[in-house]
């Protein structure tokens, strides 16, 4: 019965062995992703000691009915033969003997193997790591270096875009407005001479109604007074209705001919008073100057942004003068630089310069083009004088003329507007150079803002860099803690060992001592386990 007691006490304290074993190669194995607590590590160890003990439990029943079992048996042997019974003892003896050693020597064997295959696996993360960091590094210098080429290959490529481009537009509006100013004296001409035709088409066709209305009236009352006679001579009663029949017939043909007639002198009036109507505008010096800003509002709407301009803008604080359209340039501290833009539209010095040229009056024209000069200059003097006003603007204003015409004739005045931007510094432009000028500035923007995201760029990769020391840095803390987890698996596999050599010297305790300590062990025993305790003494080595 001693040997059966001690063959339960074996399989416990195995049964344990290999439990606890378990459940530090599965310990070791998550310490790879995260770092247990001791709380952690006491919780885990009680669960699988509450499991093993319910193991040992059922173990122990079954071992106990076995032996119940092998008394039985034992007993009928006694009486059969005492000396046949010590001979199976003796080889039951030698067989758990034989089982015992190939089991503790296989279980060495097997924390031998882990033991080495945790090593091999903790030697390699850490290999892979180093290897994935030179890696990473490498492939991070690599993108900078090609970044940093890109943006300058892509900054030289726009600038070359940009020039070719504005070389091309001052060609294109040159073009542009040599043809335009072609086309406005053809269509000028054109609109002269389909007036002076209109209104002789008008006239013969009032004539020839009046005349025709007068002819066919005529007609008519001939025509009734003849039939009324012969009526009257018929029969008196067939006269009254004819007559009758006969009249509201022309007149309501008279009626629909008066009503045509009475329609097109309509037309007439709407059309004279529609020409008056332009013919005050152009003369009204406060409605040219109204339609001169009014074309230059659509071309800003049309080429800027609305925050890009603002509308009667005090370019110097506390002058009280206001420009009617500002662009919005990008500025110091003290707020943004303004760019005046202001229209004139002297429509009755360009007239009469027109009156002069179709007539053909060489010193009419040159009265007429020296008078269209010298307004240009008061212009241009004025925009100077109030609007131009550094470091709140540029150094220079635009004055903008609205027809295409008007701005050919002052460009094609010898000298004037190298003049006017060298004396008054100011730009003339039309609605054609206008709009292509507002497309540069827009351009110009465009540019800026591709510069501010280059810098932008450059930030982004310095946070990459900080970043990227920082993860030397926790690739350094990992590399810690797999040493950390190496030295506390070898001192795990030091601890078994010990265990094992303490284990060969334990004396076997009676079935009934077993039951009863298994029975009173409870888990807050277990609650003082810790990670110490799995570390290897100095006595143990």
């Amino acid at each position: 019965m001693d040997l059966n007691l001690s063959l339960l006490s074996a399989s416990c304290a195995i049964c344990l062995i290999a439990a606890v074993f378990s459940l530090l190669t599965y310990l070791s194995h998550r310490r790879l992703a995260q770092e247990l607590s001791l709380t952690t590590l006491a919780r885990l160890l009680r669960e699988e000691t509450e499991v093993l003990r319910r193991a040992t439990e059922d173990q122990s029943r079954g071992v106990r009915q076995e032996l119940g079992n092998l008394i039985a048996k034992f007993q009928e042997a006694i009486i059969v033969g005492f000396g046949s019974l010590g001979q199976g003892i003796n080889e039951q003896i030698k067989e758990f003997s034989t089982r015992l050693d190939s089991g503790i020597l296989s279980i060495e064997a097997r924390a031998d193997s882990i033991a080495s295959k945790l090593d091999s696996d903790v030697e390699k993360m850490r290999s892979e790591a180093v290897t994935n960091r030179d890696s990473l590094r490498g492939m991070i210098e690599q993108k900078l270096e090609q970044n940093l080429t890109g943006h300058a290959e892509t900054a030289r490529v726009l600038k070359d875009e940009l020039s070719n481009s504005f070389h091309r537009l001052g060609t294109s509006v040159n073009d542009s407005l040599t043809q335009s100013s072609e086309l406005q004296s053809e269509r000028l001409g054109n609109v002269n001479n389909t007036l002076s035709l209109l209104t002789e088409r008008l006239e013969k066709a009032q004539e020839g109604v009046r005349t025709t209305v007068e002819a066919r009236l005529e007609i008519i009352r001939n025509d009734n007074a003849t039939k009324l006679e012969q009526m009257r001579a018929t029969v008196d009663e067939k006269l009254h209705d004819t007559l009758e029949q006969r009249l509201n017939s022309s007149f309501k043909l008279v009626s629909d001919q008066l009503e045509q007639v009475f329609r097109g002198l309509g037309e007439m009036q709407t059309l004279a008073t529609g020409v008056g109507d332009l013919k005050r505008m152009m003369t009204n010096v406060r409605t040219r100057g109204t339609w001169g800003e009014v074309t230059l509002a659509g071309l800003l709407e049309q080429a800027m942004a609305p925050d890009q301009y603002e509308k009667n803008v005090e370019v110097r604080p506390g002058s009280n003068q206001r420009v009617e359209f500002s662009i919005k340039l990008p500025g110091g501290e003290g707020g943004p630089l303004w760019l005046p833009i202001d229209a004139k539209f002297p429509t009755e010095d360009y007239e009469r310069l027109i009156d002069a040229s179709e007539r053909g009056d060489v010193d009419a024209v040159e009265i007429a083009g020296k008078a269209l000069e010298t307004r240009i200059r008061q212009a241009a003097n004025d925009i100077s004088t109030k609007y131009i006003h550094p470091p709140f603007s540029t150094d220079f204003g635009v004055l903008f003329l609205p027809t295409e015409g008007l701005y050919a004739e002052v460009i094609r005045r010898p000298g004037l507007a190298d003049y006017l931007q060298r004396e008054n510094r100011i730009l003339v432009t039309g609605p054609t150079t206008l709009l292509a000028l507002l497309n540069s500035l827009r351009m110009g923007f465009r540019t800026l803002a591709i510069q501010k995201r280059s810098s932008e760029v450059w930030q982004i990769l310095g946070a990459v860099k900080t970043e990227f020391d920082k993860y030397g840095t926790v690739l350094d803390r990992v590399q810690k803690k797999l040493q950390e987890a190496s030295n506390t698996i070898d001192g795990v596999s030091i601890r078994k060992r010990a265990i094992d050599r303490k284990l060969r010297s334990v004396e076997m305790l009676p079935e009934i001592e077993v039951a009863a300590i298994l029975a009173s062990s409870n888990s807050d025993e277990l609650d003082q386990i810790s990670i110490e305790e799995l570390q290897p003494t100095g006595t143990d080595a």
